[in-house]
């Protein structure tokens, strides 16, 4: 695997990937992560901190995606209203029944051409048919999925049954509240990229597991990062 090249940069590589990591794993602002790197004595802007989340950031996950195991057979599937610029916008999004963020799309629309390009990415960026996809009632669904040809593995219902989707969101409104919104379309859908990459890497849900194999866990998390982003 082809290392990342951190040329020119006047910060040496691992301050560069702990800035990054920071501002995407927890939820922070840029000035948070300022204030971080400086009681370590690193004095380097928030500024600084958003170019290298903007430089850095997709080719990391882009690593971390290479390194992701495939996704379980049942995908949940669900959209939810966010303000992108003053404007009301949709983003749809799609994880599997471990929580897996598996793709979103931040679109203007809720309709069924908007479904139909979720799933058509979803199906050419992972490459199986899985076995059931859950969604909330929404009609554009079944519409997509009558054009996919998918309709016997379409599971519409209550939010009960999509409760998976529905918890997954919380993550992103918090980075939303966070951001203060997302400042456009573009900026919002490699934000969240990004974002999900990571949170994959780092998500062990450790409320089901014990603490000696949280830390297993914790250091095959930390390994990943290590190889996903290792300097050229």
């Amino acid at each position: 695997m082809a290392g990342i090249s951190f040329k020119r940069h006047r910060f040496p590589p691992d301050v560069i990937r702990h800035a990054v990591w920071l501002y995407f794993r927890l939820t922070l602002s840029l000035r948070d992560v300022e204030e971080l790197l400086a009681e370590r004595g690193i004095d380097a802007s928030y500024e600084t901190v958003r170019c290298w989340a903007l430089k850095f950031g997709e080719a990391f996950a882009q690593g971390l995606r290479r390194s992701r195991p495939k996704p379980t057979g049942r995908w949940h599937l669900d959209e939810m209203v966010v303000k992108i610029g003053g404007k009301r916008m949709w983003l749809w999004r799609a994880v599997d029944d471990e929580g897996e963020v598996l793709d979103m799309l931040v679109q203007k629309r809720r309709n069924t051409h908007a479904a139909l390009r979720l799933l058509r990415k979803l199906l050419k960026n992972h490459g199986v048919r899985p076995e059931t996809y859950a969604t909330d009632k929404l009609a554009s669904y079944r519409a997509a999925f009558r054009k996919l040809g998918c309709s016997k593995r379409h599971q519409p219902g209550s939010m009960l049954r999509n409760n998976r989707a529905e918890n997954s969101h919380l993550v992103i409104r918090r980075r939303e509240r966070k951001q203060q919104k997302f400042k456009s379309q573009r900026s919002a859908q490699r934000f969240l990229a990004t974002h999900a990459a990571i949170y994959n890497t780092f998500n062990l849900q450790r409320h089901l597991i014990s603490r000696s194999t949280l830390r297993l866990f914790r250091a095959e998390a930390h390994a990943a990062w290590a190889i996903a982003t290792v300097a050229a």
